[in-house]
Protein backbone atom coordinates (compact mmCIF):
# COMPACT_ATOMS: atom_id res chain seq x y z
CA UNK A 1 0.00 0.00 0.00
CA UNK A 2 1.53 3.53 -0.90
CA UNK A 3 0.79 6.68 1.33
CA UNK A 4 0.79 10.16 -0.77
CA UNK A 5 1.13 12.60 1.69
CA UNK A 6 0.47 16.38 -0.08
CA UNK A 7 -1.62 14.90 -2.62
CA UNK A 8 -3.71 17.33 -3.34
CA UNK A 9 -0.75 19.79 -4.38
CA UNK A 10 0.65 20.18 -7.18
CA UNK A 11 3.36 17.88 -7.95
CA UNK A 12 1.31 15.24 -5.56
CA UNK A 13 -1.74 15.96 -7.82
CA UNK A 14 0.35 15.24 -11.10
CA UNK A 15 1.63 11.62 -9.36
CA UNK A 16 -1.25 10.54 -8.33
CA UNK A 17 -3.35 10.88 -11.74
CA UNK A 18 -0.22 9.91 -13.68
CA UNK A 19 -0.58 6.51 -11.15
CA UNK A 20 -4.10 6.55 -11.70
CA UNK A 21 -4.37 6.96 -15.79
CA UNK A 22 -1.26 4.94 -16.63
CA UNK A 23 -2.54 2.16 -14.54
CA UNK A 24 0.73 1.98 -12.53
CA UNK A 25 -1.25 1.15 -9.53
CA UNK A 26 -4.94 0.50 -8.58
CA UNK A 27 -6.60 3.35 -6.47
CA UNK A 28 -7.25 0.80 -4.20
CA UNK A 29 -3.26 0.54 -3.23
CA UNK A 30 -3.50 3.83 -2.59
CA UNK A 31 -3.93 6.21 0.42
CA UNK A 32 -3.56 9.98 -0.03
CA UNK A 33 -3.90 12.55 3.18
CA UNK A 34 -5.36 15.91 3.19
CA UNK A 35 -5.17 18.71 5.96
CA UNK A 36 -7.71 21.09 4.30
CA UNK A 37 -11.04 20.98 2.99
CA UNK A 38 -10.19 22.14 -0.05
CA UNK A 39 -7.78 19.48 -0.83
CA UNK A 40 -9.80 16.52 0.22
CA UNK A 41 -12.79 17.86 -2.26
CA UNK A 42 -9.91 18.34 -4.99
CA UNK A 43 -9.09 14.33 -4.27
CA UNK A 44 -12.49 13.49 -3.92
CA UNK A 45 -13.30 14.99 -7.41
CA UNK A 46 -11.22 12.30 -8.52
CA UNK A 47 -14.32 9.90 -8.50
CA UNK A 48 -12.39 7.35 -7.35
CA UNK A 49 -14.29 5.09 -4.55
CA UNK A 50 -11.46 2.91 -3.95
CA UNK A 51 -9.23 5.69 -3.03
CA UNK A 52 -8.59 5.90 0.45
CA UNK A 53 -8.41 9.99 1.55
CA UNK A 54 -7.31 10.10 5.16
CA UNK A 55 -6.87 13.36 7.38
CA UNK A 56 -3.01 14.51 8.44
CA UNK A 57 -1.77 17.61 9.87
CA UNK A 58 1.45 18.30 10.95
CA UNK A 59 0.94 19.90 13.87
CA UNK A 60 -0.42 16.61 14.22
CA UNK A 61 1.66 13.12 15.13
CA UNK A 62 -1.08 10.78 15.96
CA UNK A 63 -2.91 11.77 12.71
CA UNK A 64 -0.06 10.72 10.77
CA UNK A 65 0.21 7.91 12.16
CA UNK A 66 -3.09 7.13 11.50
CA UNK A 67 -3.20 8.14 8.38
CA UNK A 68 0.01 5.77 7.56
CA UNK A 69 -1.32 2.82 9.06
CA UNK A 70 -1.02 -0.26 7.03
CA UNK A 71 0.81 1.44 4.52
CA UNK A 72 4.54 -0.44 3.16
CA UNK A 73 5.46 2.60 0.75
CA UNK A 74 5.58 7.06 1.63
CA UNK A 75 5.45 9.37 -1.54
CA UNK A 76 6.41 12.33 0.62
CA UNK A 77 5.93 15.90 -0.90
CA UNK A 78 7.37 18.43 1.02
CA UNK A 79 5.63 20.62 2.82
CA UNK A 80 4.36 24.15 1.55
CA UNK A 81 4.83 26.02 5.16
CA UNK A 82 7.84 27.95 4.25
CA UNK A 83 7.51 30.54 6.62
CA UNK A 84 8.94 27.89 9.19
CA UNK A 85 11.90 28.33 7.13
CA UNK A 86 12.91 32.40 7.23
CA UNK A 87 15.00 33.89 9.13
CA UNK A 88 17.19 31.23 8.79
CA UNK A 89 15.45 28.81 10.99
CA UNK A 90 18.11 26.88 12.44
CA UNK A 91 18.13 22.82 12.51
CA UNK A 92 14.84 21.29 13.27
CA UNK A 93 12.71 24.10 13.34
CA UNK A 94 12.10 24.38 9.29
CA UNK A 95 10.21 23.03 6.92
CA UNK A 96 12.43 19.84 7.97
CA UNK A 97 10.32 19.91 11.14
CA UNK A 98 7.26 19.02 9.29
CA UNK A 99 9.00 16.09 7.64
CA UNK A 100 10.35 14.86 10.51
CA UNK A 101 6.71 14.13 11.97
CA UNK A 102 5.46 12.49 9.04
CA UNK A 103 8.87 10.23 8.73
CA UNK A 104 8.78 9.76 12.29
CA UNK A 105 5.33 8.06 12.33
CA UNK A 106 6.04 6.19 8.82
CA UNK A 107 8.57 4.15 10.81
CA UNK A 108 6.20 3.89 14.09
CA UNK A 109 3.79 2.33 11.90
CA UNK A 110 6.06 -0.15 9.74
CA UNK A 111 6.29 1.74 6.46
CA UNK A 112 9.38 0.34 4.91
CA UNK A 113 10.36 2.10 1.75
CA UNK A 114 10.11 6.19 1.48
CA UNK A 115 10.16 8.37 -1.68
CA UNK A 116 11.13 11.57 -0.90
CA UNK A 117 10.73 15.15 -3.51
CA UNK A 118 13.52 16.98 -3.14
CA UNK A 119 14.59 20.18 -5.29
CA UNK A 120 16.91 20.58 -7.88
CA UNK A 121 19.31 22.60 -6.36
CA UNK A 122 23.23 21.50 -5.70
CA UNK A 123 24.00 20.31 -2.33
CA UNK A 124 24.81 21.93 -0.29
CA UNK A 125 23.27 25.24 -1.62
CA UNK A 126 23.75 28.70 -1.47
CA UNK A 127 20.15 28.87 -1.55
CA UNK A 128 17.75 28.45 1.34
CA UNK A 129 15.30 27.43 -0.34
CA UNK A 130 16.99 23.76 -0.29
CA UNK A 131 17.99 24.13 3.31
CA UNK A 132 14.82 21.75 5.02
CA UNK A 133 15.74 19.50 1.87
CA UNK A 134 18.99 18.80 2.64
CA UNK A 135 18.46 18.32 6.46
CA UNK A 136 15.58 15.93 4.93
CA UNK A 137 18.04 14.08 3.01
CA UNK A 138 20.32 13.95 5.63
CA UNK A 139 17.86 12.36 8.48
CA UNK A 140 16.84 9.75 5.50
CA UNK A 141 20.62 8.93 5.34
CA UNK A 142 21.16 8.52 9.27
CA UNK A 143 18.21 5.54 9.45
CA UNK A 144 18.49 2.21 9.63
CA UNK A 145 16.21 0.18 8.41
CA UNK A 146 14.01 1.89 6.40
CA UNK A 147 14.64 2.20 2.62
CA UNK A 148 14.72 5.91 0.63
CA UNK A 149 14.75 7.64 -2.52
CA UNK A 150 15.57 10.75 -3.01
CA UNK A 151 13.62 12.67 -6.29
CA UNK A 152 15.18 16.35 -6.63
CA UNK A 153 12.44 17.22 -9.11
CA UNK A 154 13.40 20.22 -11.25
CA UNK A 155 12.26 23.22 -10.74
CA UNK A 156 8.92 23.80 -12.54
CA UNK A 157 8.43 25.53 -15.66
CA UNK A 158 4.93 26.91 -14.06
CA UNK A 159 7.18 28.56 -11.34
CA UNK A 160 8.91 31.04 -13.71
CA UNK A 161 7.09 34.02 -11.88
CA UNK A 162 8.84 33.10 -8.49
CA UNK A 163 11.99 33.54 -10.15
CA UNK A 164 11.68 36.01 -12.37
CA UNK A 165 10.87 39.12 -10.09
CA UNK A 166 8.17 37.56 -8.69
CA UNK A 167 6.16 38.34 -12.10
CA UNK A 168 2.70 38.96 -11.60
CA UNK A 169 0.19 38.63 -14.70
CA UNK A 170 -2.18 40.42 -15.66
CA UNK A 171 -1.48 43.28 -14.62
CA UNK A 172 2.61 43.75 -13.91
CA UNK A 173 3.59 46.36 -16.81
CA UNK A 174 7.42 46.45 -15.67
CA UNK A 175 9.60 46.60 -18.72
CA UNK A 176 12.47 45.99 -16.43
CA UNK A 177 12.25 43.12 -13.86
CA UNK A 178 15.32 43.03 -11.44
CA UNK A 179 16.07 40.35 -9.77
CA UNK A 180 19.43 38.94 -7.76
CA UNK A 181 20.86 36.46 -9.94
CA UNK A 182 20.85 34.64 -13.49
CA UNK A 183 22.46 31.38 -15.19
CA UNK A 184 20.74 28.18 -16.69
CA UNK A 185 18.27 26.37 -15.30
CA UNK A 186 16.94 23.19 -16.18
CA UNK A 187 12.81 24.03 -16.09
CA UNK A 188 11.09 21.08 -16.15
CA UNK A 189 6.62 21.00 -16.07
CA UNK A 190 4.60 19.65 -13.43
CA UNK A 191 3.31 17.25 -15.66
CA UNK A 192 5.95 15.44 -16.49
CA UNK A 193 7.57 15.44 -12.84
CA UNK A 194 4.25 13.68 -11.66
CA UNK A 195 4.59 11.12 -14.44
CA UNK A 196 7.91 10.22 -13.84
CA UNK A 197 7.61 10.67 -10.42
CA UNK A 198 5.10 8.08 -10.62
CA UNK A 199 7.30 5.72 -12.97
CA UNK A 200 10.10 5.89 -9.78
CA UNK A 201 7.23 4.98 -7.33
CA UNK A 202 5.56 1.93 -9.06
CA UNK A 203 9.20 0.44 -10.18
CA UNK A 204 10.07 -2.44 -7.87
CA UNK A 205 11.72 -0.10 -4.54
CA UNK A 206 15.11 -2.01 -5.62
CA UNK A 207 15.37 -0.65 -8.69
CA UNK A 208 15.81 2.81 -6.93
CA UNK A 209 16.82 1.94 -3.36
CA UNK A 210 19.52 4.16 -2.02
CA UNK A 211 19.72 6.53 -4.84
CA UNK A 212 19.35 9.81 -5.07
CA UNK A 213 18.93 11.46 -8.45
CA UNK A 214 17.45 14.40 -10.63
CA UNK A 215 14.28 14.86 -12.50
CA UNK A 216 14.93 17.49 -14.92
CA UNK A 217 15.24 17.92 -18.76
CA UNK A 218 18.32 18.65 -20.74
CA UNK A 219 17.35 21.57 -22.03
CA UNK A 220 17.62 24.67 -19.62
CA UNK A 221 16.78 28.57 -19.82
CA UNK A 222 18.39 31.95 -18.17
CA UNK A 223 16.06 34.04 -16.94
CA UNK A 224 17.20 36.57 -19.68
CA UNK A 225 16.23 33.78 -22.23
CA UNK A 226 12.52 33.51 -20.30
CA UNK A 227 12.46 37.78 -20.72
CA UNK A 228 12.41 37.13 -23.98
CA UNK A 229 9.41 34.32 -24.15
CA UNK A 230 7.21 36.43 -22.19
CA UNK A 231 8.49 39.47 -24.56
CA UNK A 232 7.41 37.13 -27.42
CA UNK A 233 4.01 36.24 -25.71
CA UNK A 234 3.05 39.21 -24.61
CA UNK A 235 3.93 41.11 -27.65
CA UNK A 236 5.79 44.15 -25.51
CA UNK A 237 9.39 43.71 -24.48
CA UNK A 238 10.44 42.79 -21.06
CA UNK A 239 14.29 43.64 -20.03
CA UNK A 240 16.00 41.19 -17.44
CA UNK A 241 18.23 43.75 -15.11
CA UNK A 242 20.75 41.51 -12.92
CA UNK A 243 21.52 43.18 -9.76
CA UNK A 244 23.30 42.74 -6.78
CA UNK A 245 20.83 40.30 -4.14
CA UNK A 246 21.35 43.23 -1.51
CA UNK A 247 19.72 45.67 -4.34
CA UNK A 248 17.56 42.74 -5.02
CA UNK A 249 16.38 42.47 -1.18
CA UNK A 250 15.36 46.49 -1.05
CA UNK A 251 13.86 46.52 -4.14
CA UNK A 252 11.16 44.07 -3.52
CA UNK A 253 10.61 44.83 0.35
CA UNK A 254 11.48 48.46 0.23
CA UNK A 255 9.66 49.51 -3.33
CA UNK A 256 6.99 46.66 -4.03
CA UNK A 257 6.03 45.93 -0.57
CA UNK A 258 6.53 42.57 -0.06
CA UNK A 259 7.06 40.23 2.83
CA UNK A 260 10.62 40.53 3.81
CA UNK A 261 11.15 37.22 5.93
CA UNK A 262 9.66 35.80 2.75
CA UNK A 263 12.26 38.14 0.54
CA UNK A 264 15.31 37.11 2.15
CA UNK A 265 14.53 33.43 2.23
CA UNK A 266 14.13 33.60 -1.63
CA UNK A 267 16.70 36.14 -2.44
CA UNK A 268 19.35 33.60 -1.79
CA UNK A 269 18.15 31.69 -4.79
CA UNK A 270 20.08 33.65 -6.62
CA UNK A 271 23.36 33.34 -4.98
CA UNK A 272 22.82 29.31 -6.08
CA UNK A 273 22.54 30.53 -9.75
CA UNK A 274 25.25 32.93 -9.75
CA UNK A 275 26.79 29.20 -8.70
CA UNK A 276 24.83 27.52 -11.52
CA UNK A 277 23.70 25.11 -9.14
CA UNK A 278 20.18 24.47 -11.35
CA UNK A 279 21.72 23.48 -14.80
CA UNK A 280 21.07 19.80 -13.98
CA UNK A 281 22.83 16.87 -16.70
CA UNK A 282 20.98 14.03 -15.14
CA UNK A 283 19.38 12.12 -18.35
CA UNK A 284 16.89 10.19 -15.62
CA UNK A 285 13.25 12.34 -16.54
CA UNK A 286 13.70 12.12 -20.01
CA UNK A 287 14.75 8.55 -20.31
CA UNK A 288 11.11 7.71 -18.51
CA UNK A 289 9.56 9.94 -20.24
CA UNK A 290 10.91 7.92 -23.13
CA UNK A 291 9.72 4.64 -22.44
CA UNK A 292 6.62 6.18 -22.93
CA UNK A 293 6.91 7.96 -26.07
CA UNK A 294 6.87 11.23 -24.36
CA UNK A 295 9.67 13.99 -24.49
CA UNK A 296 9.46 17.22 -21.93
CA UNK A 297 7.14 20.06 -22.48
CA UNK A 298 9.02 23.05 -23.59
CA UNK A 299 9.88 25.87 -21.20
CA UNK A 300 8.67 28.58 -23.84
CA UNK A 301 5.34 26.32 -24.29
CA UNK A 302 4.88 26.65 -20.55
CA UNK A 303 4.96 30.76 -20.65
CA UNK A 304 2.71 30.90 -23.61
CA UNK A 305 -0.30 28.56 -22.25
CA UNK A 306 0.27 30.73 -18.89
CA UNK A 307 0.17 34.28 -20.04
CA UNK A 308 -2.35 33.32 -22.47
CA UNK A 309 -4.71 31.83 -20.17
CA UNK A 310 -4.41 35.24 -17.97
CA UNK A 311 -5.50 37.38 -20.57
Amino acid sequence: MLAIVGASGKLGFATLTSLLNENLLPASQIVVTSSSDSGTQKLRSLNQPDLQIRSAHWDDPSSFESALAGCDKLFLISSSRIQKDFFDAPPGKGREADHFVALEAAKKVGVKHVYYTSLGFAKPSQSRVMKAHERTEDWLAQQSGLKWTVLREGLYNESWLLYFGHYGFPGDEREVVKVGGDSKISWTAIGDLGLASAMVIAAPGEEWEGKTFYLSQKKAHTLEEVAGMVSRARGKEVRLEVVERPEHERVYVEDRGMDEGFIKWWAKTYDALRDNECEISDPTLEDLLAKKGLKPKAMEDTVKDMLAAAK
